[in-house]
C-alpha cells in the first residue's frame, strides 16, 4: 500500500484560490478516501479516464510514489472547465518544480483513441472517478468498459450513488435528475450531468462488458463537498427554470421537467437553512470475467 495521503498538501498542489482553499481540500479529502477504497498501491500503473482539471489525478500521483505512473486522459476542450479551465489546472500540476510532475503524463483523448495509440501498456488500474454522468450515452459506457477490459488488470469506479444517508443531501439527489431530466432532451449538450446511470446501471453495462465486480461499497461525502450546493443552485436559478419551456416542447414532458424542479425548491426549503450536502458517493471495482468453460 501506498503512505497515508495527506489531503492538505496534496491540495495545495492544485491550482486554487488562496482564499477559498477549504473548496479544493473538500474536492481532495473526497478524492483520497476514493484512493483508499480503490487499493491503490505504491509503484501501481495508473490510466485515469475523464480526469478533467485532475483532482483525482493529483490524489493518484501521490499514492503511486516515484515508482508509479498516472495516465490521465480526458477528450474535453482546453478552455474547459470553471473557475480554472483544464489546461490552467492540469498545466499547474506538472509545472517546473511540482513534485507531482514526473509521475503525471495528461492526454486529449477519449479512452478508445489512447488504447488504439498505445497498444502495448497493460495498465494495473483503470479510474473513473466522477466521469461516467459525462458519457454521452450508455452504449458509450459500454464501448469504453470493453476497450479496457483486456488493458488493464482492474477497473475502478465511483459516481454518485443516487442515495442521500444525509436528509440534507436530499436536494443534490433530485437536482441531479432535474438536471439529467433536462439534458436528455437536447442534442447537444455541455452539462456535467449529461448520462444519469444508478450504480445498478453501472454494474449491467459492466458485465455486458465482461467485467464482473470485485468489490463495492458506499460512501457519504465529506462536508466539505460543495457539489451539492453547485447542483442544486444551478436548478432553482432563473436561467434554468427559464430553459426548461425553450428546451422541451412536449407539455407532458415540460411538466416533468418542472415538477422535479419544484420538488429541489422544496427539497432546499425543507432544510430550514441547513447545509445542503451532497449525496453519497458510490464505489465499485471490476476485473475481466473468467470464461467458464
Amino acid at each position: 500500500m501506498h503512505q497515508a495521503l495527506d489531503p492538505s498538501f496534496i491540495a495545495s498542489l492544485s491550482l486554487h484560490d488562496p482564499d477559498h482553499f477549504h473548496i479544493q481540500l473538500g474536492q481532495t479529502e473526497h478524492r483520497v478516501n476514493l484512493v483508499n477504497a480503490w487499493q491503490i498501491k505504491e509503484g501501481d500503473q495508473v490510466l485515469e479516464i475523464g480526469c478533467g482539471q485532475g483532482d483525482c489525478t493529483a490524489v493518484l500521483a501521490a499514492a503511486v510514489g516515484e515508482s508509479g505512473k498516472v495516465v490521465a486522459i480526458d477528450p474535453a476542450e482546453p478552455e474547459y472547465g470553471s473557475p480554472y479551465t483544464l489546461a490552467q489546472a492540469q498545466g499547474h500540476l506538472i509545472r517546473e518544480g511540482s513534485p507531482l510532475r514526473t509521475r503525471l503524463t495528461f492526454l486529449r483523448q477519449t479512452a478508445q483513441e489512447h488504447l488504439e495509440e498505445d497498444k502495448a501498456t497493460i495498465h494495473d488500474v483503470a479510474i473513473l472517478a466522477h466521469c461516467i454522468w459525462y458519457f454521452s450515452s450508455p452504449s458509450s459506457l459500454l464501448d469504453t468498459f470493453r476497450a479496457l477490459s483486456t488493458r488493464t488488470r482492474r477497473i475502478c469506479l465511483a459516481e454518485w450513488s443516487l442515495t442521500a444517508t444525509k436528509a440534507a443531501a436530499v436536494p443534490h439527489l433530485l437536482a441531479a435528475l432535474t438536471q439529467a431530466s433536462l439534458e436528455c432532451r437536447k442534442l447537444v449538450t455541455v452539462s456535467n450531468i449529461r448520462t444519469v446511470l444508478s450504480p445498478q446501471g453501472i454494474v449491467q453495462i459492466a458485465k455486458e462488458a465482461g467485467l464482473e465486480m470485485t468489490s463495492e461499497s458506499v460512501i457519504e461525502s465529506p462536508i466539505g463537498m460543495l457539489d451539492g450546493h453547485w447542483e442544486v443552485g444551478e436548478v432553482v436559478s432563473k436561467g434554468f427554470g427559464d430553459s426548461i419551456a425553450k428546451t422541451v416542447q412536449n407539455e407532458r414532458e415540460q411538466a416533468v421537467v418542472e415538477a422535479l424542479r419544484d420538488a429541489v425548491i422544496a427539497s432546499k426549503s425543507n432544510l430550514n437553512g441547513e447545509k445542503i450536502r451532497a449525496m453519497d458517493v458510490w464505489v465499485g471495482c471490476f476485473q475481466k470475467a473468467l470464461s467458464e468453460d
